[in-house]
């Protein structure tokens, strides 16, 4: 078994947290909500946070790209759970442990199957060979995106293996402040994590598209720059996001030097998401998808097709492109 996608290190949030005990805003299920404290997280520190490069955090799900049958990939999020049986003793344990004592897992029979394609990610710990599970009982991991996977059909939506290429969502190259949608080769995005977006992900907070014409699209993690992010302290990511226009963000990650990762959420804040008209949907967007140029015969109205026929044509913001 191999090993795919780097789990990079990761810090959930800045500021060290605490745990209310009152209904998550975030996860129906849950019944706690993790607060942010207004003391920095150690860690962070250590990471040098200060000099890091703050990017907008995505609402949407996560992917890769790696190889797969001899040629680039796009991969979908997959963790490995605990089987009905195992999560009801984790749970149990995890309500009356004082933390002295750590679950016991058997790997090979507390976890629900997953396609034979699967693997996990790289990063993930390993004893005997055997990847073991997160603090919340997961194996994070990957399976391909395939065509004939009706599970991932919207994953399928924004990929091409036949001309090798996806559609991404980018800031353009000359103009930082215009978005532009356009085909980038699978082959520059390889070992790179993106966020899918649109539709029919997570209740569509960015407002794209419609049920009769989904739009869905990839976004490399970390290209969406925050450029007046301020300072890494509590009032002010406070103030930020609560009055600045640039704040209408689900949250930040730093991207530090040494390779970690620094989230903050909205909801450590104890402010709500989705946000009406988020910032994503603020800044104007460019088509620049031509079809034509490849030797492929592109199924019938299909996202590579039918943005081909808006090719050119600049959008006040993302939600104003309709197909209809």
């Amino acid at each position: 078994m191999r090993r795919l996608g780097s789990v990079q290190q990761k810090i959930s949030c800045v500021f060290l947290t605490e745990v209310k005990n009152e209904p998550s805003t975030k996860r129906e299920y849950q019944k706690f909500r993790v607060l942010a404290t207004e003391t920095l997280n150690p860690k962070v520190l250590e990471s040098d946070i200060q000099s890091a490069v703050p990017t907008e955090k995505l609402d949407g799900t996560c992917c890769y790209v790696s190889a797969y049958k001899g040629k680039p990939y796009l991969w979908a999020r997959l963790d490995k759970k605990p089987n009905k049986q195992t999560e009801k003793r984790f749970k149990t344990f995890q309500h009356s442990t004082k933390g002295s004592e750590a679950f016991v897992w058997n790997v090979k029979e507390d976890f629900r199957s997953v396609p034979e394609s699967w693997i996990f990610a790289h990063g993930v710990t390993q004893c005997n060979g055997y990847p073991q599970p997160d603090e919340n009982g997961h194996i994070p991991g990957w399976v391909p995106v395939e065509n004939d996977n009706k599970q991932y059909c919207w994953h399928s939506s924004v990929v091409n293996y036949e001309i090798g290429a996806a559609l991404v969502l980018r800031p353009h190259t000359e103009h930082q402040e215009l978005l532009e949608i356009t085909t980038v080769p699978l082959h520059e995005l390889l070992e790179q994590t993106l966020e899918l977006i649109g539709t029919n992900i997570n209740a569509n907070p960015y407002g794209l598209g419609s049920k009769k014409q989904p739009i869905h699209l990839l976004v490399s993690h970390g290209v969406l720059e925050i450029q007046s992010a301020p300072a890494v302290n509590y009032q002010q990511l406070l103030g930020w996001f609560q009055g600045c226009e640039e704040g209408k963000v689900e949250g930040i990650v730093w991207h530090c030097s040494d390779g970690t990762l620094i989230k903050l959420h909205r909801h450590h804040l104890g402010l709500r998401w989705p946000v009406e008209d988020p910032f994503l949907n603020s800044r104007p967007v460019l088509v620049n998808v031509d079809v034509t140029q490849y030797e492929c015969d592109f199924i019938p109205k299909s996202l590579f097709t039918t943005f081909s026929e808006f090719n050119g044509r600049q959008f006040d913001h993302l939600k104003d492109i309709c197909f209809e």
